[in-house]
């Protein structure tokens, strides 16, 4: 959509015109962004119909529908993610990969805080699709997670009664920051009442384990082709914010797995700015991004 004043635009709820123009007005300081990470879990897209066996058929992400109840994007559908917690940032994690140093200089973040969304990253994913991106040494990963075992210390999680540190070192397990790529980073616009600094992360679904429904801020969880994902917000069959639009654009264009993985992405902060015309609030995407629907 356009609104004249401003050029190419996203219409957006008339609701939040209030809070927004207070922001812009200096009547009410911005929010403070939390730091948080989320994670694109891919894997190879299944053979369709009419295609010749051992062809490309593309790339499955892993999404889940926000239950309608939650404050933050209530119905929309998103990657697995969320806040960073304190404890991610414990340096008693057993570390393979790329150190904490070279993610600092990726995500312009300092030791402690690239320490901890990599962190996050590994727990969110757990905690939100059963699957651990950890394994017993530097070149191995878990095989199931599947068991009652699991399911416990995914919930003790999820309840803060443990940390990732506690867990990994309880079982012995290597975090496995190897399997993470970096994809990009998004913050909240300024006028926003919940802002979060996301930087989003790439890693392929670990052979032997599988995604599950857990519950708990998901009400439905799902495999889906990202052009089939943008192809469902334009039908206006889901809802997709425009940082989870824009990316599921940009993995939909990779084609394979292993060509996103590969990808060589520049991150640097990625801020939509809101504007409010004749009591309609606009978002305008940074840069050269192209929102897709």
């Amino acid at each position: 959509m356009e609104d004249p004043a401003s050029g190419p635009a996203i219409r957006l709820p008339r609701a939040l015109a209030g809070h927004a123009s207070d922001v812009l007005a200096g009547r009410l300081p911005p929010v403070v962004p939390r730091d948080a990470a989320t994670v694109m879990l891919l894997r190879a897209a299944p053979p369709a119909a009419g295609r010749p066996p051992g062809a490309e058929h593309g790339i499955e992400v892993y999404m889940l529908r926000r239950k309608s109840s939650m404050a933050f994007a209530p119905g929309a559908f998103v990657f697995p993610g969320g806040s960073v917690d304190p404890r991610d940032a414990d340096e008693d994690v057993a570390w393979a990969g790329p150190d904490v140093s070279a993610w600092g200089r990726v995500f312009d973040a300092p030791d402690d805080l690239a320490r901890a969304l990599v962190c996050a990253a590994v727990r969110e994913t757990f905690e939100e699709s059963g699957v651990l991106l950890a394994g017993p040494s530097a070149g191995t990963v878990v095989a199931d997670t599947s068991g009652d075992d699991w399911e416990s210390d995914r919930s003790a999680l999820l309840e803060r009664s443990i940390s990732l540190a506690e867990l990994l070192g309880r079982r012995r397990l290597v975090l496995r920051a190897d399997l993470l790529r970096p994809w990009s980073r998004w913050i909240t616009p300024v006028v926003e009442e919940r802002r979060f600094d996301a930087r989003f992360f790439a890693a392929a679904m670990p052979a032997g384990q599988r995604t599950r429904d857990v519950g708990g801020e998901a009400a439905q969880v799902t495999w889906i082709r990202p052009a089939d994902a943008i192809a469902a917000g334009r039908n206006e069959e889901i809802v997709l914010w425009p940082p989870t639009a824009v990316t599921l654009a940009e993995l939909a264009a990779c084609g394979t797995v292993a060509a996103a993985l590969a990808a060589p992405r520049q991150v640097s902060p990625l801020l939509p700015e809101i504007t409010v015309s004749q009591g309609t609030p606009w978002l305008t995407l940074p840069g050269e991004q192209e929102y897709p629907l």
